[in-house]
């Protein structure tokens, strides 16, 4: 193949320009991502019942679903959340890569079977299911300068004009608004209804009856009389539109033409539909909309089409109406992304000085240059034919890579300059020599390094999500390097290089003269070390052995994560009062909460949402998101995201009214709202709430004695008290109450009924009725409640019922169809996040029977990873050794370069140790780059003494002999590599954590691997060819092998 090309360049430049064409055209269309899809997809299916309690609400709707949801193919875990103010949610994880589409059909054709058994005021309000990610890409504000546009006004705008006009945006999975539309509110005081003898349920039917559509007809329709000469559509005015008309609808007319109307008995305004929710906005009250991403959707792309929306809406707003994105995490990528693309070039740079320094010669220098980007544009081809997203994962193999990428390139370079050099052939002839020698290295090599990625992209889950970007890069990346030495490379060495006369070398002036004779001086002790380390080769197998030994020890003692957290520019604060506490109590917390965070130097924004949190929602919960300012502002740890959360726990921690807890995001926010493990324990046997709630907290207690664990909590809404009636059915029926009565009275008046909708301005808008705020404010208000008997009188609630307070669940969680309770925590300074599972599992072992665990979400993710590991650097390994055995047609000859790889494991275990990093998946993809790079500097020593070898020199001569003639390039492509990721280890700014995390271990492995190797490699070549001599069939492929080669036993 090289010859091929050696003799056609403008063939070998045709194809290399295809390629660059190509990758450029792919980037422009490359989706932007910060990660792949690594979380599973999910279904959100929600249901909303007004006025039910959490527990009604999981018994008579949120289970009856779950039932139907078993089986729906590649479920993977369910949670639902009922909470108590009628609102419910089923989450479906799926396996990872199902098609959502498809899942979202599934869920709905299930959900149609349960919904026949759903009660018809649920079925009312609508079931939704949803596609999105759970977490917020952005919020939009909206507020008012104009006293007289209030949150019920900005809310119904917001509700009209812009959440649909967000919705149809592509890439948006849903848009959620943090305020309320309008809705025509019937306000009843029951003193008044009770005069006029009327009840609740008069009410609502009265508008039922007189608010209605009328589908008329016509006059004049077919078929007609002979002679009609006109048809005319017939209108009806049916639905009431204005608060006068709803004011006027009579209730009951008297004998003597006096009428009761709705205005007698009820105040009418056009109101909020919904009280639940509110914003705000740097401590003013706004309203907000939550954009989350559809699961296929483009983070970038997405907020950019959400910013130019509203730019265009911003024309068409009512005067003193503003809006403003104070919250985007879409930033961060983009900044990240940025951030690794220097990082890139700054490698670049630095692998052409390293190539600078040893072949002196800018036309040497170029040649390799030329084929870093082509072999990287031709990755963004593949990306793009793979359907993959240019992310942090893929920038970060692309950096990894450009050291492995120049080293075919180099060799094949440095193998014509040194035959250039010593046997003064023109450039044509040597270049052919050089290749004849080092095709089979180059092919070995590729074949090497492909074989330890592509297991990589086998293994399932989140992790094999994250190591498929990686495995695709890489393989990618290897590949068209390969093919660019043996065609490009040749082509462009055959044409550019100039001749030489042998023995040029170390004739050099000035600084390059010295390096020279720096490195030869370097080498020769070099050889002189190995030819006597050689003759003790059995002592260095047991340096080699306590190597191996060191290794062993170092990996069990490293720490366990899955990634490391970054500061992603912002931290997220929930605030939890106590269970019953109201919204006015906690507006006034979220007070001191805005008092304290808006005067943090770091602080650019806060967006406030009471009425929501991650643990629930309810009266008693808020949660605020604060953006930070650019990293370039806030230099040094102690302006960090996760010093400020600290910061501001301490700060908040003496509010006496509520609990507050702020923290950093963690780095892949669909997996989970905080970082740390997400703990579910199970009521297996159905031992009850209360027992469940028990043994919670003992595992709280046992928790907060471990040294090992902090910051353990439950993840949701306490139990709260709630006031339970009691009513004497006896007593009812002999008043002659009939029980639906009681319960239409009472969901009226508390619970606020949805009797029909109301055309207002384009829009059909709910009717709710509620009794008035002043009428259901004490015990005793209830009491007073009036319902009609069989006789037509009306019966107050006092004469046949009680009331009495209980402790009951405010919200109840289910998870794979238990009862569960949801726990929170973090493992204590120093220690992993596994030992934190672990310790977790222990604790829960010693509860009583019947209690389960399971992990969700980022844990369970981690849990699968730990365990795919080790059979990993195994698959690596294996494929490494089979690769090779099939290539040199030897089993002996692919030992001696397994035996290398302990040697670069020893490098990132140490450099990962120093650093106090963790063993997570990027310490993972870093591991098996080692492996390949130090298999790669082994084929190279080994393939030539194999070749001398079978030319009849000693194993002895043969290795001191490939270690001499190899040393050059093994130095110079190990720190070409070491220099390309060492901008990855200094990294700072946004994303840097991760950059970190993956370039201190592969440097490291670099450095052992290649120092260790260079020693080890001749003694593992001779101890293996002493071991096994091989069959006389394969001395004799060797020997042809050689001839062909042109490496005789004279040279």
């Amino acid at each position: 193949m090289a010859k091929f090309f050696i003799d056609r360049p403008i063939f070998a430049w045709v194809i290399a320009l295809f390629i660059i064409v190509l990758g450029i055209v792919s980037i422009k269309q490359l989706p932007i991502a910060q990660y792949p899809p690594v979380a599973p997809p999910t279904i959100v299916v929600s249901a909303a019942y007004p006025g039910a309690s959490a527990q009604t609400l999981e018994d008579s709707v949120l289970s009856v679903i779950e039932r139907e949801m078993n089986g729906s193919p590649g479920l993977i875990y369910m949670e639902s959340v009922a909470q108590a103010d009628g609102s419910g949610s089923i989450t479906l994880s799926f396996q990872p890569g199902t098609n959502a589409d498809l899942a979202q059909v599934d869920v709905q054709n299930r959900l149609s079977r349960a919904t026949p058994r759903l009660p018809a005021v649920v079925t009312q309000q609508g079931v939704r299911v949803d596609k999105s990610r759970s977490n917020f890409l952005l919020f939009a504000m909206l507020s008012s300068k104009d006293p007289a546009f209030n949150t019920v006004a900005l809310g119904d705008y917001g509700a009209r004009n812009v959440v649909p006009e967000l919705q149809r945006l592509p890439g948006i999975g849903q848009a959620q608004l943090f305020g309320a539309e309008r809705a025509m509110r019937i306000w009843i005081e029951p003193t008044r209804l009770t005069g006029y003898q009327l009840t609740p349920a008069d009410v609502t039917a009265a508008i039922r009856a007189q608010n209605a559509q009328v589908a008329s007809g016509t006059i004049g329709d077919l078929p007609n009389v002979a002679g009609q000469g006109i048809s005319a559509t017939v209108v009806v005015n049916g639905q009431l539109t204005s608060v006068e008309q709803f004011g006027d609808i009579v209730l009951r007319a008297n004998p003597d033409g006096s009428t009761v109307r709705l205005k007698d008995v009820a105040r009418i305004e056009l109101g909020g539909q919904a009280y639940a929710t509110s914003a705000r906005l740097n401590g003013e009250p706004a309203v907000g909309i939550g954009v989350q991403l559809s699961p296929t959707g483009n983070a970038l792309q997405a907020a950019k089409d959400v910013r130019a929306k509203m730019k265009e809406l911003e024309h068409y707003f009512p005067k003193g109406v503003e809006w403003s994105i104070p919250y985007d995490s879409s930033n961060f990528v983009d900044i990240s992304i940025t951030q690794v693309v220097h990082t890139l070039l700054e490698a670049v740079a630095l692998v052409f000085l390293v190539m600078f320094l040893f072949l002196q010669n800018w036309r040497y220098t170029v040649i390799p240059t030329i084929v870093v980007p082509i072999a990287l544009l031709g990755t963004f081809a593949v990306l793009l034919a793979l359907g993959f997203s240019i992310n942090v994962l893929t920038m970060f193999g692309m950096v990894l890579v450009i050291g492995i990428v120049v080293d075919d390139a180099i060799v094949v370079v440095e193998n014509v300059e040194r035959i250039m050099s010593e046997e003064g052939l023109p450039p044509l002839e040597a270049t052919r020599k050089a290749m004849r020698q080092i095709s089979g290295a180059i092919i070995g090599v590729t074949v090497v390094l492909i074989s330890v990625f592509v297991p990589l992209a086998f293994f399932a889950g989140s992790t094999g999500n994250i190591y498929r970007q990686f495995s695709t890069v890489m393989v990618a990346s290897i590949s068209f390097s390969a093919f660019m030495a043996l065609s490009l490379t040749p082509a462009l060495c055959a044409t550019l290089l100039k001749p030489v006369e042998a023995g040029h070398h170390h004739e050099k002036k000035g600084f390059f003269g010295w390096f020279n004779r720096g490195f030869s001086r370097t080498a020769k002790t070099y050889e002189g070390m190995v030819a006597r380390i050689l003759q003790r080769a059995v002592r260095y197998l047991v340096i080699y052995a306590a190597i191996v030994g060191a290794v062993a020890v170092v990996y069990t003692r490293l720490p366990t994560s899955f990634l490391p957290n970054e500061d992603q520019g912002y931290i997220i604060v929930n605030v939890q009062l106590p269970p019953g506490a109201t919204q006015e109590r906690t507006l006034a917390v979220m007070q001191q909460v805005e008092g304290f965070v808006l005067k943090q130097p770091e602080v650019k924004s806060m967006v406030g949402v009471l009425g929501f949190s991650f643990s629930g929602q309810g009266q008693n919960a808020a949660l605020a998101f604060v953006t930070l300012k650019d990293w370039a502002e806030r230099k040094g740890p102690e302006h960090s995201a996760e010093a400020l959360a600290g910061r501001t726990m301490g700060a908040l921690m003496g509010v006496r009214d509520a609990f507050i807890f702020a923290l950093s995001p963690p780095p892949i926010p669909e997996l989970g709202a905080a970082s740390g493990f997400t703990f579910r324990l199970q009521d297996r046997s159905g031992a009850g709430h209360e027992a469940l709630v028990n043994a919670r907290n003992q595992l709280l207690g046992m928790a907060s004695q471990s040294k090992i664990l902090t910051q353990v909590r439950p993840d949701g809404l306490e139990d709260a008290p709630q006031l339970q009636i009691d009513i004497d059915r006896d007593k009812a029926n002999a008043l002659g109450v009939p029980f639906d009565s009681v319960n239409s009275a009472l969901s009226t008046a508390l619970g606020s009924s949805y009797v029909n909708d109301f055309p207002n301005q384009g829009r059909l808008q709910r009717v709710v009725v509620q009794a008035d705020a002043p009428a259901r404010m004490q015990e005793g208000d209830l009491l007073q409640i009036n319902v009609r008997n069989s006789q037509g009188q009306l019966v107050p609630l006092s004469s046949f019922a009680s009331v009495r307070w209980i402790k009951g669940a405010q919200q109840t969680v289910r998870y794979n169809g238990y009862p569960a309770m949801r726990i929170a925590g973090a493992p204590a300074p120093g220690y992993s996040t596994g030992a934190a599972m672990a310790e977790m599992e222990k604790l829960a072992s010693q509860l009583p029977a019947g209690f389960g665990f399971e992990w969700s979400g980022q844990s369970r993710e981690e849990k699968l990873a730990g365990a795919q590991a080790l059979i990993l650097y195994g698959f690596a390994v294996l494929a490494v050794f089979l690769c090779l055995a099939a290539l040199y047609e030897s089993w002996s000859i692919p030992l001696a370069v397994i035996l290398v790889v302990p040697l670069g494991v020893l490098g990132v275990l140490l450099a990962t140790l120093l650093r106090s990093y963790s063993n997570d998946v990027y310490f993972q993809v870093g591991l098996i780059t080692v492996i390949g790079l130090s298999a790669k500097n082994a084929i190279l020593i080994i393939e030539f003494a194999k070749d001398l070898q079978a030319q009849g020199k000693s194993v002895i001569t043969s290795a001191l002999e490939a270690a001499h003639l190899r040393f050059r390039p093994i130095i110079m492509t190990s720190l070409a590599f070491g220099l390309g990721v060492l901008p990855l280890v200094i990294a700072s700014g946004a994303g840097s954590a991760s950059q970190r995390a993956i370039g201190t271990g592969v440097l490291g492995g670099v450095f052992t691997g290649t120092v260790l190797a260079v020693v080890f490699v001749p003694v593992f070549f001779v101890i293996v060819r002493s071991l096994f001599k091989g069959s006389t069939r394969q001395q004799e492929l060797n020997r042809r092998h050689a001839e062909e080669v042109g490496i005789s036993a004279h040279e």
